[in-house]
């Protein structure tokens, strides 16, 4: 799902989107040609049920995949058993930053020592759009936390403009072409990781999160 080895983001959910459309067409198609040959009223109330009764399903599908507001642990997601887990060595980066002067993990974790807050997310994913000013204000109430941002196979120039737009104070920095990313081979955006003072990872989140959900990570770190 990340570009280059894994894919772009926006790429494989249109993809997602396409097989699902071309599997309600076969689905459409399936049931629509005994309505239209049947001479039988019977057959064909039965063939109209069954058209009503697959095109419910899918919105229901589709209704399900869009309420879930709240983050949600990684080991919770299909197919994220390889996702980096708690206790495990966080992957070393360095990603230019918006104020020009880059970030290296195992840099900070040296020189300043500080544990990390780190956040994937791009600018044209609606979930981290919206848990951006959550994040920022959670960065000013733990001051004894390095909170970083990374935008993820975006335009540095749409990511520069919408962190701005918003006055983001932490951290923020650039990664293209998702090689950052995919070290922590995150299934989708937003992501966030707290990473220990040692580098380990200690805690994980799939999904937006709010402000009050970051306190309750860090005080579970904290505990």
């Amino acid at each position: 799902m990340i570009s280059g080895r894994r894919g772009d983001y926006s790429d494989a959910h249109h993809g997602r989107f396409l097989q699902r459309r071309e599997s309600s067409i076969s689905v459409f198609a399936k049931y629509l040609s005994p309505m239209i040959t049947s001479a039988s009223t019977h057959r064909f109330r039965i063939a109209l049920v069954a058209l009503l009764a697959v095109f419910a399903l899918i919105a229901a599908a589709c209704s399900s995949s869009d309420a879930s507001s709240s983050p949600a642990d990684l080991d919770n997601v299909p197919g994220a058993e390889a996702t980096p887990a708690d206790g495990d060595t966080a992957a070393d980066f360095t990603v230019m930053t918006l104020d020009g002067t880059g970030f290296t993990l195992a840099d900070h974790l040296k020189d300043d020592g500080r544990p990390v807050f780190l956040n994937f997310w791009a600018s044209w994913c609606p979930p981290c759009r919206a848990e951006m000013p959550d994040i920022n204000a959670a960065s000013k109430s733990h001051q004894d936390v390095k909170f970083i941002g990374i935008a993820v196979n975006d335009d540095p120039k749409d990511s520069v403009d919408f962190a701005t737009s918003i006055d983001i104070g932490y951290t923020i920095g650039f990664d293209e072409k998702g090689d950052v990313a995919y070290e922590y081979d995150i299934v989708g955006l937003p992501a966030s990781y707290i990473i220990s003072s040692d580098g380990v990872i200690v805690d994980r989140a799939f999904g937006a999160v709010t402000e009050a959900d970051i306190d309750a990570m860090l005080a579970r770190f904290d505990s």
